[in-house]
């Protein structure tokens, strides 16, 4: 999964590519670190953030900062601590306490998502402080970084590393690994899921509520299934939008994934060739496979950019399927990838990927305290997605397993997305060399007594598809409450006017729909004459 939400249609499942993907998987973990008994944690619990101005020159004026400290191991919290950056836009009125919100990603840092965005979510000022965070390893919070110049992905696209010599990729992930790990610092081996669940529940604690309002988008809805199912008696209004997946292992998610961001990919290529200006040409039948010779030109042949080092052909995946999460974003795909082949311009596309801002790469700080806005990694956002994705999962595929069947299993990956495929796969095979992840959330993470949750799930959501919303409801149990959204997108919130209004209507009111009812698709948008650059 990656950073803020996708929608598309619910993908096509392959048999034979599902049975590659279990044979990769091997046996969980024993118990994890965090069933073991803790110690003492009560002065992070006794704790009081101090608000002030946001730093920064994208920064609202109404924004407020402030941050958290927890221990950088629940287990151990005598052995150092970090600190968890919030903001927060306060009540416009009466406040009865705050809703919290989680972009996505993983690794989608909260701060600047809601600084640019935070129109959308005005109304729940009514009634609540609106505050987002930073997780842990992420943005101003301890970030992890792969280092500067370091491609993650070139261990599996570099030509013949792959599937002719099978040891070299071997010897060429275990070197990214080890890389990543000392560019990261002393959070990388306490990153994960299950203690940024932790850290969410000292922040509520911290905001003075007694239970934790919530709402969460994509990655966000693992995060909050896990604080239900570690803290169900903290449990409030939480609002779980394009519900991730608690079972599927990143293998059978990555094919899922690419899957459907092909379908999203087809869906914008159909809409861009009925413009005049589409950089593929009008012809719908030829568009996908220009894409595909762009894709594979820029990895034989990166092409520099104006923030040093290169733009690769991965790159430019990781950023079309960035944009592909939303309709309203591909007027600006539309034109930045007219920039690029037309006059060589990455900028416009780096954007999707970074929001916008070049960073100076292979930062973090060791002593627990705030990054800088403007020394956040470059890298972060991958780094964090890879390190977290790894931390929440126990299979590792052996360097025998991978020696045997890489080249099948790149035949699978392939077969679910030609352009996104390998991008996918790079991101199962980044976990060798890692340790294994914890077992909790595959093992623990159901049967939930709790207060009601609301899911929601789109039809056409291509990075978390419907099905997974089905499938996590039934796994929590009667606390969790399903909305059908029948529209395209990542999540519906800000999408679906309906979504919109119901997932307020719950968190403001606590009015919840009838588990099953549905919201209709909004119309589409036309091509947009405005010149915005995403």
């Amino acid at each position: 999964m990656l950073a803020k939400l996708s929608t598309r249609p619910a993908v096509r499942r392959c048999a034979g590519a599902s049975a590659l993907a279990l044979a990769l998987l091997g046996a969980g973990l024993p118990a994890a670190a965090a069933d073991r008994p803790q110690p003492d944690l009560s002065r992070f619990y006794r704790q009081k953030p101090v608000w002030g101005a946001c730093e920064g020159p994208d920064m609202p004026k109404d924004l407020q900062c402030a941050k958290v400290t927890v221990p950088l191991d629940y287990a151990r919290p005598r052995a150092g601590t970090l600190a968890i950056a919030l903001a927060r836009y306060r009540a416009t009125g009466d406040s009865r306490g705050s809703v919290v919100l989680n972009f996505g990603g993983p690794g989608g840092a909260g701060i600047p998502e809601l600084a640019a965005e935070g129109k959308q979510f005005m109304e729940l000022t009514n009634g609540y402080d609106v505050v987002t965070f930073d997780p842990r390893g992420v943005g101003r919070s301890s970030p992890v970084s792969c280092g500067e110049g370091t491609d993650v992905a070139s261990a599996v696209t570099e030509k013949d590393a792959d599937l002719g010599r099978p040891q070299e990729l071997l010897r060429r992930l275990r070197s990214a690994a080890a890389q990543c790990a000392r560019h990261s610092g002393p959070v990388l081996p306490h990153i994960g899921t299950v203690n940024a669940s932790r850290d969410l529940d000292v922040i509520r604690q911290s905001l003075g509520d007694q239970r934790l309002n919530y709402l969460g988008f994509s990655y966000g809805t693992r995060l909050g299934a896990v604080y239900a199912a570690q803290f169900p008696g903290k449990v409030g209004r939480l609002a779980l939008d394009g519900v991730d997946t608690l079972t599927e292992p990143l293998a059978q998610q990555g094919i899922a994934g690419a899957e459907g961001q092909q379908t999203a990919l087809d869906d914008f290529l159909d809409w861009c060739t009925t413009d005049l200006g589409c950089p593929f040409g009008q012809d719908q039948r030829t568009a996908g496979a220009q894409v595909l010779r762009l894709v594979r030109s820029l990895d034989e042949n990166p092409v520099p950019t104006d923030f040093g080092g290169s733009f690769s052909g991965q790159d430019l995946v990781g950023a079309i399927g960035q944009a592909l999460y939303s309709r309203e974003l591909w007027p600006s795909l539309e034109r930045a990838l007219a920039s690029l082949i037309e006059d060589g311009d990455t900028r416009r596309v780096l954007a999707f990927s970074t929001g916008g801002i070049a960073r100076p790469a292979g930062l973090h700080r060791g002593d627990g305290g705030l990054v800088d806005a403007s020394e956040v990694p470059a890298d972060n956002l991958p780094a964090a997605l890879m390190a977290i994705n790894c931390a929440d999962d126990p299979d590792r595929p052996t360097a025998a397993r991978i020696t045997k069947d890489l080249t099948e299993l790149r035949t699978a990956y392939d077969q679910a997305s030609p352009v996104f495929g390998r991008y996918r796969l790079t991101q199962l095979l980044m976990c060798y060399g890692r340790p294994r992840g914890t077992d909790f959330i595959r093992d623990r993470v159901k049967n939930v007594h709790s207060a009601k949750m609301l899911l929601i799930g789109t039809r056409g959501d291509p990075a978390t598809p419907y099905r997974w919303t089905v499938e996590t409801a039934r796994r929590l149990g009667p606390s969790a409450v399903v909305l059908d959204n029948k529209g395209e997108g990542h999540t519906g919130y800000s999408s679906s006017k309906c979504v919109h209004r119901k997932v307020n209507d719950f968190l403001l009111y606590g009015s919840l729909p009838a588990s099953g009812s549905s919201c209709p698709a909004d119309e589409p948008r036309e091509h947009a004459t405005s010149d915005s650059t995403g």
